[in-house]
């Protein structure tokens, strides 16, 4: 007989996450009242306290930046087809 492997949303690995981070209860505790592995805890404990900066990191900045950097590359492309289309003009001169 196979067993199906479950596989849990990300609001229940931090639910599951942020109660191992409480201290409350003991890994054994928290494994039996999630019906989890003791593992899986961890893992997702650590995978917490890694990734926690990104929840408060300010998307804005990033935004502005890529806004200023897809107007440049506007820019760019304008003037390379520019460039293209007076090469096209003299090499017509040359045939």
């Amino acid at each position: 007989m196979v067993k199906k492997r479950i596989t849990h949303s990300a609001a229940f690995k931090a639910k599951v996450a942020l109660a191992a981070h409480r201290h409350d209860k003991t890994l054994s505790q928290l494994a039996a009242q999630f019906k989890v592995h003791p593992n899986a805890i961890s893992r997702w404990k650590i995978q917490l306290l890694e990734n926690i900066e990104t929840v408060f990191k300010d998307g804005r900045s990033k935004a502005q930046h890529d806004d200023t950097l897809v107007a440049e590359l506007y820019q760019k492309i304008g003037k390379l087809e520019v460039e293209l289309d007076w090469l096209k003009k003299k090499s017509d001169q040359f045939d």
